[in-house]
């Protein structure tokens, strides 16, 4: 247990100091997270950089969702500071606050759609109610967001009911996608879908981040989303960040759960599929 603490000391100050080409985007610095007396997150650090796909793992209870929620804004934190495009969410306006969540998006991991209105009307209503915008304008760009993340057209007049949950995902996405933010947060975005339905989201990731220039913060349990879609990884323990870094980097680490996870049965099968592929 020792040679596990002194490990995360040391790895710690790497993952959010280390200098990097791009620019760090989210900035957490000292965060607290708290419900009741139950401490979830203590004194966490995390850097998200420019361009960046970062999927966050941990064990159950060490607060992934927890903390995609507090950058969000949908959790405030007991202390400690977030930093997004340079400014400290704590000291925004409300005008402020406004202009930083909406170069964010969000997928739930059950889509979140609302269940009364269309494809077409869920993603249009980000764009009708935050920028006022025209609904039969909003409308056409709804089918516009719908052909960028690969639904057919024929989807847009369906109600969340109708669809499968791989439609229902994509059609998450392109909502999330509505008014062109620049960081993406995914909550679990393969949670429920079969192999090839997963494997073809992974590629969508990816293909959307290079095509619009995203930052993604992609909380997951895929070992396979993790090898495809991911430049780095950070791994929750013991309330903190205990590494955030390549997954090469991250599989050295002598720490117990992190050996068992990618080192373990499942972790060495995702490896040796992604190795073949390659």
């Amino acid at each position: 247990m020792e040679k596990m603490r002194d490990q995360a000391s040391i790895n710690v100050p790497t993952s959010t100091s280390m200098s990097s080409e791009h620019e760090a985007v989210i900035r957490v610095r000292g965060l607290r997270n708290q419900f009741g007396s139950h401490v979830v997150h203590e004194n966490l650090d995390l850097d998200v950089y420019k361009g960046d796909i970062l999927g966050v793992v941990g064990g159950s209870g060490t607060g992934k969702s927890v903390l995609l929620r507090s950058i969000v804004g949908l959790i405030t934190p007991a202390a400690g500071e977030i930093t997004i495009f340079g400014k400290t969410l704590s000291e925004l306006s409300e005008a402020e606050r406004v202009e930083v969540d909406r170069q964010m998006g969000v997928l739930f991991q059950q889509g979140a759609l609302y269940s009364s209105l269309t494809v077409k009307e869920n993603i249009a209503f980000p764009l009708i109610e935050q920028l006022g915008m025209a609904r039969s304008e909003a409308e056409d760009l709804a089918l516009m967001k719908l052909f960028l993340v690969g639904l057919a057209a024929v989807a847009a007049d369906r109600y969340p009911s109708e669809l499968s949950g791989g439609m229902i995902k994509r059609a998450a996405l392109a909502r999330s996608l509505a008014l062109d933010p620049a960081i993406l947060f995914l909550d679990e975005p393969t949670a429920g879908l079969d192999p090839i339905g997963a494997a073809k989201f992974d590629e969508l990731i990816k293909t959307l981040r290079d095509a619009l220039g995203l930052t993604i913060f992609l909380v997951t349990h895929d070992m396979d989303t993790l090898y495809t879609a991911c430049d780095k990884i950070a791994v929750l323990s013991e309330k903190k960040v205990l590494i955030s870094a390549p997954i090469e980097e991250v599989k050295k680490v002598d720490n117990e759960w992190i050996q068992e996870y990618f080192n373990g049965p499942r972790g060495r099968a995702a490896y040796t599929s992604h190795s073949v592929t390659i």
